[in-house]
This record gives structure tokens, C-alpha cells and sequence, in this order.
């Protein structure tokens, strides 16, 4: 998905117009989870770019892309571009924590 929303639009608002933009993205990113995953692969990951327009798109996380989203348009921009584009993933593994010692009781019989 790559598209530049708009923000001044005349007879909408934009905080509206705002949320329709993340509603949006977050519509594309609940679509392409519902794919399947190729094989090798346990989930879908998302690369994701955002800038005022195309040329001056960073690479941004994912996670934080709907801050740096409120960001930019509290910064006073009109318009900003996004650019997010799936990936097959395969997740790691989560840590084991090692167990905690049972703590000892002195149980009377």
C-alpha cells in the first residue's frame, strides 16, 4: 500500500479526514494477516515508510507508525505519504525464564 492522504479537503474536517486515513491503513494491514503464509514463515510482518510526500519518506517502525503519523500533522503538514508493504516472517522464539526457587515452608504435621 502506498498513498498520500489528503487532510484539506474542503467541507471535511481533518481530524476526520485524519482517522479515515488510519482506519485505512489499519484496514490493508487486518486484509493481508488474513492471507496465507508461505511456508518457512509463521506470520506477516510489515515494513513501513511515512513522510510529507514520497521523496522524503523514512523508514518507520510499524509499531510507531501512527504516532510518527500524529506527529507529522501536528507538526502542521496537510498531507503526509505512507508506504506499507508486507513481508512473510518467521518469529523467534521467546526467552525461557529461568523458574524461581520454590520458596521453602515449614509445614507442621
Amino acid at each position: 500500500m502506498k498513498k498520500t492522504y489528503s487532510l484539506a479537503i474542503e467541507g471535511k474536517h481533518p481530524d476526520r479526514l485524519l482517522e479515515a486515513s488510519k482506519h485505512d491503513i489499519r484496514k490493508y494491514t487486518k486484509r493481508e494477516r488474513g492471507k496465507a503464509v508461505p511456508a518457512g514463515a509463521d506470520t506477516w510482518g510489515f515494513d513501513s515508510k511515512l513522510g510529507v510526500d514520497e521523496a522524503s519518506a523514512k523508514p518507520v517502525g510499524y509499531d510507531e507508525l501512527f504516532r510518527a503519523i500524529d506527529a507529522l500533522v501536528a507538526a502542521g503538514n496537510t498531507q503526509f505519504y505512507v508506504e506499507v508493504l508486507s513481508k512473510p516472517v518467521k518469529r523467534s522464539p521467546r526467552p525461557v525464564a529461568e523458574a524461581a526457587p520454590a520458596a521453602e515452608t515449614d509445614f507442621e504435621d
